[in-house]
């Protein structure tokens, strides 16, 4: 086995506070994101699309060169792990395919295994020639230790390792079609026949499974590419094994035409989550994609609730931190546009434009905590000048701040007191009272 140190070891547990909540990660591109809870902790591992060196990879495929882990405890905060393995690590891979697609990771009897795809040596032309390789780990973050085979019958992608409550493990992939075979305790080795699940629809393009048990119920879900691009739909069984009987959609098609959409499902502190990705950070190329997540729900008979995509994404903001108010939770369907601050570097993000009177957005779940903020600071600037107000959210909105905001157009940090004392969790409304042209970039309370 090979052993991997990160090359970027001032990566390790360097935090950042989400620039925004949906895309959770601003400073790289990421994909098929995979979240598993790990003594309290969750962690996300993803693949990495890049930018190819010259004269390598497809330009107008998806490029991937390593994974990499992140961890958060609020899902605001997220910690960048680092690299925790590279395609020239594997000692059975193709050093310059730019494969390695979408992963997975477990933990049993105290080790962490990481589940990976990629191209093997000589694989030829085509879309063949994937297996799946294993790397172990004392830690969640790594550093792992990658096997020097790949998992001795399996060819394919898209891994998916699940752990049934009797200590059996399974897993599954695909190519083409999904698959499934239990694991030996040494969760490198295949322990059964290798099943088809030929019950699921066989029309259009099925890739990424992910299964996951809640109330008996054992539920397999996957992309799948029933017109144009993929949606996440998803079947159920009393059996891990199956058979598996289709129940419907969880997310429809992205309205951005990305044409993959990789998901995982989680429960964090009582609270079901959808991890899946979009191309939020590359517009013009749904190739270098970013991950996202949004709560999920379940209703009383076990089916799982259509999620539909948001920018506001998950957790709680607290109050004294830069409050992205461009990832909006609702907005008027009027005179309210978000857009890059910089369209040649959109890792910089989104600012809100409010250009008519009375046009508003909306930011949901904000923590004040138990001391009220005496001031607020805006970020923002208007061509010809304008009059914000900031609200709080609720039958009869009540108004905490007035600021004007000066023309000339230039970037200024404004700051205003607060009329009244704010407490606990809030929803704010930005509104435009007067002027046509205000622009956002964030706002942060101060105690």
């Amino acid at each position: 086995m090979q052993k991997i140190h990160s090359l970027h070891l001032f990566m390790l547990f360097f935090c950042f506070n989400a620039f925004a909540q949906n895309p959770l990660i601003m400073d790289q591109f990421t994909a098929d994101p995979t979240a598993r809870v790990f003594d309290g902790r969750l962690y996300v591992y993803l693949s990495h699309d890049i930018v190819p060196p010259k004269g390598e990879g497809r330009t107008e495929w998806f490029n991937m060169a390593d994974y990499h882990v992140f961890s958060s405890e609020n899902l605001i905060d997220w910690v960048d792990h680092g690299k925790i393995l590279d395609q020239k690590d594997v000692p059975w891979a193709d050093s310059k395919a730019y494969s390695m697609w979408a992963p997975d990771a477990i933990k049993k009897d105290d080790k962490y295994y990481f589940f990976f795809p990629t191209r093997m040596q000589n694989a030829g032309e085509g879309e063949g020639g994937f297996s799946i390789g294993v790397a172990i780990a004392e830690q969640p973050e790594g550093p792992y230790k990658i096997e020097n085979n790949p998992i001795n019958g399996v060819e394919g992608i898209d891994p998916n390792v699940f752990i049934d409550k009797d200590g059996q493990v399974y897993l599954y992939w695909s190519q083409s079609k999904i698959y499934g075979a239990k694991l030996k305790d040494n969760m490198i080795e295949l322990d059964s026949k290798i099943k088809t699940f030929d019950e699921i629809p066989k029309k259009g393009h099925i890739e990424g499974p992910f299964v996951f048990e809640r109330g008996g119920i054992y539920y397999m879900t996957y992309p799948h590419v029933a017109n144009n691009i993929e949606r996440l739909e998803y079947a159920v069984s009393d059996n891990p094994m199956g058979p598996f009987t289709h129940k419907g959609v969880i997310m429809d098609e992205s309205e951005s035409g990305t044409w993959t959409n990789h998901h995982s499902i989680v429960d964090y502190k009582n609270q079901w989550y959808l991890f899946y990705h979009d191309n939020d950070l590359s517009p013009d190329f749904d190739k270098n994609r970013s991950i996202r997540a949004d709560s999920l729900f379940f209703r009383e008979n076990g089916d799982i609730k259509k999620v539909i995509p948001t920018k506001r994404g998950v957790g709680i903001t607290v109050s004294t931190s830069k409050i992205q108010i461009d990832r909006y939770s609702a907005k008027s369907n009027y005179g309210v546009a978000v857009v890059f601050l910089d369209r040649l570097d959109p890792f910089r993000g989104w600012k809100a434009v409010l250009n008519k009177p009375d046009a508003w957005i909306r930011y949901n779940r904000v923590d004040f905590g138990s001391k009220a903020p005496k001031n607020i600071k805006i970020r923002a600037r208007s061509l010809t000048g304008g009059t914000i107000a900031l609200k709080l959210a609720g039958e009869i909105d009540q108004e905490i701040m007035e600021l004007s905001i000066h023309n000339g157009g230039e970037w200024d940090i404004f700051n205003k007191k607060i009329k009244y004392d704010v407490t606990a969790i809030q929803d704010l409304i930005l509104q435009l009272k007067s002027g046509d042209g205000v622009e956002i970039d964030w706002l942060q309370f101060e105690r």
